[in-house]
């Protein structure tokens, strides 16, 4: 996982800052700083816009007693897609904007579901008793003391 994120933290960066430097040399300085301050107070709009539609959702379905497990997924996804605005970069300016598009919200929730299925099912738990200890069995839980 290590390697994965230090990839993560050190490629994109690099790659933003080379995107953003052909950007300068093709628009020139003060157009590409635009470009970036625009997106940034975009994309903080559009992030704020979709967070309240989805806070209104997630009300809703709380008033009428339903647990909006996908409501929530949307706004961390509507939270990350922000953030990620809000950092200059063209990669992630794109990521952040397709976060704020609801079809692709939606895409890729049904991905992160099916992953995490798979991850579920594909891991067991072992549990360790000592000598000594007792193990209660319930309908869904063992309990150990």
């Amino acid at each position: 996982m290590f390697p994965k994120l230090l990839t993560l933290f050190v490629a994109v960066p690099l790659i933003e800052l080379f995107l953003l430097i052909k950007l300068g040399e093709w628009m020139g300085f003060w157009p590409t700083v635009w470009l970036v301050i625009t997106t940034g107070f975009i994309g903080a709009s559009l992030a704020r816009w979709q967070g309240f539609t989805v806070l209104s959702q997630i009300q809703q379905d709380l008033a009428i007693g339903r647990m909006p497990t996908d409501k929530i997924v949307d706004g961390l996804m509507i939270l990350i897609g922000g953030i990620v605005l809000l950092t200059p970069g063209l990669l992630t300016d794109c990521l952040g904007f397709l976060l704020m598009i609801p079809a692709f919200r939606n895409f890729a929730r049904k991905l992160a579901k099916g992953r995490f299925q798979n991850w579920m099912n594909s891991h067991t738990t072992h549990i360790r008793v000592e000598p000594g200890q007792q193990v209660w069995e319930n309908e869904d839980h063992y309990r150990i003391r």
